[in-house]
């Protein structure tokens, strides 16, 4: 792929929350989507992570009450119906597979979310990692003891305009929505991430 096919894709996969809800997401696109989570790599290779696909709007429905939506916008309180996520994947770390910590299997899963984000993107598909929800969101499955639920992957074709703005000062973090609603995300300069380092 070339190096611009990349980076435009990259620039392309933003966090959207709102979606075209009666645009389904079949079970072979999400089986896609783990399949690039499935390539990633892994802390010690123990690939901890499995996932529970979720594309019924019976159950979509059921899931999408327990979720907490975007933290700088207190206002307003998710979705509303019609823009609600087609499907969900929900990832599940398997106790009984984890070989390290806790803390490189949560790196493996931001290696394979980004990876299942990238793949939803090239399908003209978005998502939200959300990892704010209700312990009650587990009790609506049968899991396991080993398994435990530690992130909600929301997809749908994307129903709003995110772009991207270059950060103004290095504690303007908060996105923010304009009259429009259109969604803006200040990111940090290049000039401001790199840092040249000395030897003692």
């Amino acid at each position: 792929m070339p190096k611009e096919n990349f980076e435009l894709l990259v620039k392309q996969t933003r966090t959207h929350r709102r979606f075209k809800q009666d645009q389904a997401i079949t079970t072979d696109q999400l089986q896609s989507l783990i399949e690039l989570a499935r390539l990633s790599g892994s802390a010690r290779n123990c690939q901890p992570w499995q996932y529970a696909l979720v594309n019924d709007p019976a159950l979509c429905d059921k899931i999408f009450p327990h979720l907490g939506w975007a933290g700088y916008l207190s206002e307003w309180k998710g979705p509303a119906s019609g823009e609600r996520p087609a499907a969900y994947i929900l990832c599940l770390l398997n106790q009984n597979w984890l070989k390290g910590t806790d803390k490189e299997a949560h790196f493996d899963l931001g290696i394979a979310s980004q990876n299942m984000l990238l793949g939803a993107t090239s399908q003209q598909l978005s998502g939200c990692r959300i990892g704010a929800f209700s312990p009650k969101l587990a009790d609506l499955f049968t899991l396991p003891d080993h398994l435990k639920l530690e992130l909600v992957i929301a997809l749908g074709a994307p129903a709003e305009n995110v772009v991207l703005e270059e950060m103004a000062s290095p504690d303007q973090v908060k996105y923010w929505r304009d009259e429009n609603q259109v969604h803006h995300v200040p990111k940090r300069p290049i000039s401001e991430i790199i840092i040249n380092v000395d030897l003692r």
